[in-house]
């Protein structure tokens, strides 16, 4: 899966998505409901080297498979939204089935 530029790109966006749940449902919770204001450190931290980690892949792909700028606004937009990178997954599996 990571031979293809596809392939390391739906690697990162589940990395970006993933990291994004447990922020979202793991991480704020702590903070807010037990009162451990270090896990949203920690998991907000790691979610940002993802997220830019997941923008420069972004870029990768769209330069080396030549992918129209629907495609690069559309992954960028499914990275805000919670469950949007599982998402989009499908529609890249669908779209790009040989990669």
């Amino acid at each position: 899966m990571l031979n293809s530029a596809i392939g390391r790109f739906r690697v990162s966006g589940f990395i970006e998505g993933a990291s994004l749940l447990i922020l979202l449902f793991i991480a704020m919770p702590l903070k807010y409901m037990v009162g451990v204001p270090e896990a949203v450190t920690v998991v907000g931290s790691l979610h940002g080297l993802f997220f830019v980690v997941y923008v420069f892949v972004i870029g990768y792909t769209t330069l080396k498979i030549r992918w129209n700028i629907k495609w690069a606004a559309g992954a960028l937009a499914a990275a805000f939204i919670p469950f949007g990178n599982l998402v989009l997954d499908r529609y890249i599996k669908r779209s790009f089935p040989a990669q």
